[in-house]
């Protein structure tokens, strides 16, 4: 640790029950991303820490699987209550670390909380099936039983929403779990942890270990980690789903997403723009299932101008600005990664009818700025088209017909969301069922599924489910030969959105 960082405070891993300081001689600074301050520093855990937590959740399991599911279901109780007791504190951890606006950052919490009220309800998702009779004096029955220690790996943009995706879930229904979150906004994950060993829960239940590549990479490959979930980049969830199911573990990983809404001639305008506008560069763009591909249909081309001249009027700013739409972008190098994938599509010969890129709020120079852009006259072999931005930045195409853009949609290598603005019910009903995403809005922007309902996505936005693993999974590993390490390369986990259902 070098003399700026020896006064920051650093990030605890919390390992059988107790928050410990690691032994681990590398640190991470975790900067604000608004002014560049060091909020605090994140170490890389030991090999022996990381066995010891998982040692310890394996012998938390062995005696929470036996947990009557009632005793378990009061857990969840009690950590929704104090979650709710301590929303507007987390909200605000939150948005110092990921530099989203307080009521975005709210919400984040939010939408965690509603994950673990769901997971109150255990008892009656636990159940099994019961068939008399199967043969001459024969029955059949069923029983949903634990999987062991499982793991998270878990990605920047939504610090508090996605670690309580997973694993208040998978506690629930009888597992123990290390949870893994991005180095760039531990402070979140750690309060989390806090709150439930404060809720009651048993010590070694829940893990969190901090770190980079070679955490990820000793948490796939250990023989005691049978369940592995994860939300981030494509690259990273490729690395994850081969290297998990190459070593026989169930794998979930939901990865990128350019999500496309469909704007019809006989959509009611006002509403289409102001939906877009949040849908687009709220967050900054850095949502798995942000709209950054907008489809005017037909007559409904004659808007771009207007949509264009809103966007100009969206100002980013600071978490403390109640009147800024959304916040800087997680780190510098997010902030070039967007830059380059504008100058991009200039280069390419798409029109920049907005320009965000030289963006500056005043009094925080050093902030990750980006304003909101806007490309018209784009084709689908760009690569502003084509890749996941994962910043403020919207792709107009235009389209004759419905089924020229059902056509674009199921072309692009993604498949996390759509959507589709219309008032006929017949257009809905044939988008609906015609097009190959994951999720679906009808005059939605953003068809994000509540817990009680399955979070998926098609093509390269979603490997694996709780099936992935055997012989056919490793044949698949052996045939596609395709290299895993790429995304250690990259300094940046987009974050993506998934669900957890590990029984």
């Amino acid at each position: 640790m070098n003399d700026q960082t020896q006064h920051i405070k650093t990030v605890p891993l919390l390992i059988n029950g107790q928050l410990v300081e690691s032994k681990g001689s590398r640190h991470i600074p975790v900067n604000d991303p608004a002014t560049q301050e060091i909020l605090a520093t994140v170490p890389c855990a030991t090999h022996a820490e990381v066995e010891e937590a998982i040692e310890s959740a394996k012998a938390a399991f062995e005696t929470w699987k036996d947990t009557p599911v009632g005793d378990r279901a009061r857990l969840m109780l009690r950590y929704q209550h104090l979650l709710k007791k301590h929303h507007d504190e987390l909200g605000e951890i939150v948005a110092r670390e990921t530099g989203k606006n307080l009521e975005d950052a709210k919400g984040d919490v939010w939408r965690g909380i509603e994950v673990v009220e769901h997971a109150c309800n255990i008892a009656s998702l636990l159940m099994g099936e019961t068939v008399e009779n199967v043969a001459r004096k024969i029955d059949c029955y069923s029983i949903t039983q634990p999987l062991g220690v499982c793991v998270g790996i878990t990605p920047f943009n939504f610090p508090a929403m996605i670690p309580l995706w997973m694993f208040p879930m998978a506690i629930a229904c009888g597992n123990s779990f290390v949870l893994k979150p991005s180095e760039q906004d531990p402070l979140t994950p750690t309060r989390l942890g806090e709150l439930f060993m404060e809720a009651g829960a048993p010590d070694g239940l829940l893990q969190i270990i901090h770190g980079d590549k070679s955490v990820v990479n000793q948490l796939l490959v250990h023989k005691d980690t049978p369940a592995i979930s994860f939300v981030g980049s494509v690259s990273a969830g490729e690395h994850i789903y081969r290297t998990g199911t190459e070593h026989l573990k169930r794998v979930q990983a939901l990865a990128g997403a350019k999500n496309h809404m469909i704007i019809m001639p006989d959509a009611q305008k006002k509403h289409v723009i102001n939906n877009l506008l949040g849908s687009s560069v709220g967050a900054a763009g850095q949502r798995c299932m942000a709209i950054s591909v907008a489809v005017f249909v037909g007559e409904s081309r004659r808007w771009i101008t207007e949509v264009r001249d809103a966007l100009a009027n969206v100002r980013p700013g600071v978490w403390t600005d109640k009147e800024s739409a959304y916040g800087p972008l997680i780190s510098k190098q997010a902030k070039e990664r967007v830059l380059r994938f504008i100058q991009e599509g200039k280069d390419d010969g798409a029109d920049c009818i907005l320009d965000g890129s030289k963006c500056e709020i005043e009094g925080f120079p050093e902030g990750n700025w980006v304003g909101p852009t806007m490309f018209k006259n784009v084709t689908t072999d760009m690569s502003i088209y084509k890749e996941e931005i994962f910043g403020p930045v919207l792709v107009a195409l235009e389209v004759d017909d419905l089924q020229n853009a059902i056509e674009v949609v199921n072309a692009n290598p993604y498949g996390n969301g759509t959507s589709i603005f219309t008032s006929s019910g017949a257009v809905a009903r044939k988008y609906q069922h015609e097009i190959k995403v994951g999720q679906v809005g009808i005059n939605v922007p953003v068809p994000v599924p509540l817990p009680m309902f399955s979070f998926t996505g098609w093509r390269k936005s979603f490997y694996g489910d709780q099936h992935a693993y055997g012989k056919q999974a490793v044949k698949f590993y052996t045939e596609t030969k395709t290299i895993t390490s790429r995304w250690f390369e990259e300094d940046i986990d987009t974050g993506v959105n998934t669900s957890i259902n590990l029984k």
